[in-house]
């Protein structure tokens, strides 16, 4: 089989992968009136599960057209540790000692604003947290974010179109708040070296329009949902609830997430880290709330297909990329988005000789303005639809409601980062 026609075979599977991600939603609903298929179509109805599947699909077409050893050496040719780095943070920074401590400063900082408490808090995760992902990574942030909103923004109490709008902000105010820093966001680590970025140069040019923008989103969106947040009544103190976590055991957990954070480019440390871990949960099981293991693997099954089929998508990106003006980049590079990941889209663009700084920004802030318009085009989104499905009617997410969300706030930061 030609390389050009191997190309093809992988766009075409890429196109179908994307058709499947949008129709997932619809096979959750097509399973509950199938109860014979049930299990297959739940299966394939998780979100997280399409771009690994489709991925196997690939090679398995291409071990039959070029043979096993060709699909082993280009599936072992891949760069995994995205996925990997996701899976582990996002176990670490959803263990209870670290959701607690958040949820405590949350509500201390809470109370110092002018507002009802849900308001202020909801207010507050939306604007800060996104901003904290500069510093924790974004995948961490997206993970503390969705499970402090879970009981409060995503209740089944609240409207649909409230928790997209809520989802659209969230997932966008995490793309463009990993900013700040040369590290923290996936597209933007992606040129930093190559371009010499560093985190002064990202702050200057690039952090504080999206706090700004950030700020909006947060803002408006609590004003428009604040009428369905309420507080939400704690369970009754019980004989059997668990005690609680002393400040030794949450700063521990605090270093693991610190530790694998630093080692974020280093997989035998971060996953060697991830396994203490583990051990130490294991010795303290008593403070511990069951670790998010399952949806962690998903998230990184899905991130792990998307490299493997985002790897033969180069030949048609890249020329597209190189051949646009300015302006025309950054449109391009927000709507290209939404069908890729912004990391794959903003590595192609890394690789083209002799692109201008202007270019160099548009594309960036392209790719980070529309990196909540899909589930697709941010790392840490499938992390936000792993932890928050459950609260949507359901329990799926739709991607039209999701575009819908998305759309306001990222008209938001497109304003923010192109005349600011």
């Amino acid at each position: 089989m030609s390389s050009e026609a191997l190309q093809w075979l992988a766009a075409a599977v890429f196109a179908i992968a994307l058709i499947h991600t949008f129709a997932a939603s619809a096979l959750e609903r097509l399973a509950h009136h199938s109860p014979r298929h049930a299990g297959l179509l739940h299966l394939l109805g998780e979100v997280e599960v399409v771009f690994g599947f489709w991925a196997f699909v690939l090679l398995g077409l291409m071990a039959v057209l070029q043979g096993p050893a060709a699909a082993v050496t280009y599936a072992e040719s891949r760069q995994y540790t995205e996925p990997l780095f996701v899976f582990a943070v996002m176990v670490v920074a959803a263990s209870r000692p670290v959701l607690e401590a958040v949820s405590m400063a949350l509500r201390g900082l809470a109370r110092l604003l002018p507002w009802r408490q849900p308001v202020a808090e909801a207010w507050l995760v939306l604007a800060g947290v996104p901003l904290l992902g500069s510093l924790i990574t974004e995948p961490a942030a997206m993970t503390i974010a969705a499970l402090t909103l879970a009981g409060t923004v995503f209740r089944a109490s609240v409207p649909e179109r409230h928790k997209y709008a809520a989802l659209g902000v969230l997932f966008v105010n995490v793309s463009i708040g990993g900013t700040l820093t040369s590290y923290a966001a996936p597209p933007v680590l992606m040129v930093a070296s190559a371009w010499q970025w560093d985190s002064a140069f990202m702050l200057q040019h690039f952090g504080w329009k999206a706090a700004c923008a950030v700020l909006v989103n947060a803002t408006v969106l609590t004003w428009f949902i604040r009428g369905s947040l309420q507080t939400v009544p704690s369970a009754p103190p019980s004989a059997d609830a668990p005690p609680a976590v002393p400040w030794v055991v949450t700063a521990v957990h605090v270093a693991f997430l610190a530790g694998v954070v630093l080692m974020a480019h280093h997989p035998v440390i971060f996953m060697g880290l991830f396994m203490m871990f583990l051990g130490y949960t294991q010795a303290y099981s008593r403070f511990q709330s069951p670790l998010i293991i399952k949806e962690g693997l998903l998230v990184g099954f899905f991130l792990a297909g998307l490299v493997v089929l985002g790897g033969l998508q180069q030949w048609w990106l890249q020329p597209l990329v190189a051949d646009l003006p300015p302006t025309a980049l950054f449109l391009g590079a927000l709507a290209l988005t939404a069908i890729t990941d912004n990391a794959a889209l903003t590595y192609l663009g890394s690789l083209i000789q002799g692109i201008s700084d202007v270019s160099k920004y548009m594309l960036v802030a392209g790719a980070v303005t529309g990196g909540g318009l899909t589930v697709i085009a941010n790392a840490p989104n499938p992390a936000g639809v792993a932890l928050l499905r459950q609260g949507f009617d359901g329990g799926a997410i739709g991607a039209g409601g999701l575009l819908l969300g998305a759309l306001p706030p990222t008209a938001v930061a497109a304003l923010a980062f192109y005349f600011l």
